[in-house]
């Protein structure tokens, strides 16, 4: 039952990992830029909605959307103001961009909302599900069922809807959507949205399991490394990628000394690099542009 329950306690971790590694995917296939702000971009989007449901008092109901949409308009305004004047330029200067862009955020955070953490409270923290002996706290299971409904949106919208299809074609090849009338720059921006909607989602899911302050975004380290070990141009890789460093930070934490498990994420990442450096699953492929 130990195993089971740690296993259990690594997909839900492993779900917030893949959230967020989904986002690095996303922008990187879109735009081949890495965003290492991607963390802090979830980060504020918790902030936003501790200020939505602490501090204002708005239902949670209406105050879960209206922080995705928030951060969705952040992201819109971050690539129109600071990463589509990059474009062209060397993938250093965009990674030291995004990186800066990390910090300000955090200073911003700092600012706004002081460095103490904060909890967010939400109608099912501290109720648990019981299946037998092992014991799943609802915000687990609100991180683990989120992140399958997300994951089943995203596959619909992909898959069915046309704006989905022209991002997934102005991933691929720039030049030939623009050819065929698909405004390549607009759905830049739509995947940045997209992007910064799903890290907000990440942090109102995390945070009631892990109080909010300025530094945790540097989660998105981890979900950096997540989204190598699935495949940096794989979507469900992401998601896959997550689950793996969750589930090994877990058994890590138990079962070797004190400090491995942290430092786990990275021993796998090296691991993976060494066996299968294009990740599980090797969708990456040039793109002509």
């Amino acid at each position: 039952m130990e195993v089971l329950q740690l296993l259990i306690s690594g997909i839900s971790q492993g779900c917030v990992y893949g959230l967020i590694a989904l986002g690095f995917v996303l922008i990187y296939k879109a735009t081949e830029m890495v965003n290492f702000a991607q963390g802090d971009i979830m980060m504020l989007g918790a902030y936003v909605a501790i200020t939505f449901i602490s501090l204002w008092e708005v239902p949670y109901y209406w105050a879960v959307p209206a922080t995705i949409l928030v951060m969705a308009t952040v992201g819109v305004i971050l690539e129109r103001v600071l990463l589509r004047p990059m474009i062209g330029e060397p993938h250093f200067a965009v990674l030291m961009l995004t990186i800066g862009l990390g910090f300000v955020l955090r200073a911003l955070a700092g600012a706004i909302w002081g460095n103490e953490p904060r909890a967010l409270p939400m109608p099912y923290v501290g109720d648990v599900l019981r299946l037998g002996e092992v014991v799943i706290g609802y915000e687990n299971l609100a991180i683990i069922l989120g992140t399958a409904l997300l994951c089943l949106l995203m596959w619909l919208f992909f898959s069915f809807t046309r704006i989905g299809i022209a991002m997934q074609a102005a991933s691929q090849n720039q030049l030939a959507a623009f050819y065929v009338g698909i405004p390549v720059k607009r759905m830049f921006s739509l995947v940045w949205a997209l992007s910064a909607a799903i890290a907000a989602l990440a942090g109102i899911l995390t945070a009631p399991v892990s109080l909010v302050d300025p530094l945790i975004g540097f989660v998105g380290i981890k979900a950096f490394a997540a989204a190598i070990v699935g495949g940096f141009g794989s979507m469900p890789g992401a998601i896959i990628g997550g689950l793996l460093v969750g589930v090994v930070e877990q058994f890590a934490g138990l079962y070797l000394p004190p400090g491995f498990s942290d430092m786990s994420a990275y021993v796998l990442l090296l691991v993976m690099l060494v066996i299968r450096p294009q990740g599980l699953f090797a969708t990456m492929q040039k793109k002509k542009v």
